[in-house]
């Protein structure tokens, strides 16, 4: 069971035993307004908590060192987090640089972090991640490095403790839930093998 179904699990049975009280109070649990006596929340909201908590992810992050900035979201509706440079970095023109951000990450299975460029970086700077997006697999444990790739013609210097790149915590389906099968032929599709620039422009 996923660390959010657990607590899930356990608001349902907080509810559970918030009935039974009412009910041995001899209270009318139909009733929202008794209900709503017997928690610090109204009915509407504890559901709404439900339903949150019931869509709610749980992303651990560890700092490994003290230079390392802890990622946040900027806005509730933002896709990605932003990463953080630990070091001060000279990339020459065209060159590239694995930039550390001190952190590690555990998500649920069934997930991965995808590693961004930055869309201010890349057209501000000319400054881009090499393999965006890059994979964080649901496996590893060890540091979040960001492969970064100057694209200008003149060296870029990477300051310690600079927005480097953005993470985004992604469902995915990994190899435990795929099986790899040889076949001699696929069934047909109405776009059969027709590829790059079929569609027109």
């Amino acid at each position: 069971m996923s660390e959010n179904n657990k607590e899930f699990e356990e608001l349902l049975q907080l509810l559970e035993k918030l009935t039974s009280e009412a009910n041995s109070k001899g209270l009318d649990v139909d009733s929202e307004d008794e209900l709503d006596s017997l928690v610090s929340m109204s009915f509407d909201d504890l559901s709404q908590e439900f339903i949150k908590e019931s869509k709610t992810t749980h992303l651990k992050v560890k700092k490994l060192n003290d230079d390392a900035t802890l990622p946040s979201y900027n806005y509730p509706s933002d896709s990605g987090f932003d990463l953080y440079s630990t070091i001060e970095v000279e990339i020459p023109a065209f060159g590239r640089a694995l930039i550390p951000t001190g952190l590690s990450f555990q998500f649920p299975e069934g997930y991965e972090i995808q590693i961004r460029t930055k869309s201010g970086l890349a057209i501000n700077q000319g400054i881009m991640v090499l393999n965006s997006p890059g994979t964080v697999d649901q496996g590893y444990s060890g540091e979040i490095k960001v492969p970064i790739f100057n694209t200008n013609n003149s060296p870029f210097t990477i300051n310690k403790n600079m927005k480097v790149a953005q993470g985004v915590l992604c469902p995915v389906v990994n190899g435990n839930f795929v099986k790899i099968e040889e076949v001699e032929s696929f069934d047909q599709t109405d776009r059969g093998d027709n590829g790059f620039g079929s569609t027109g422009i």
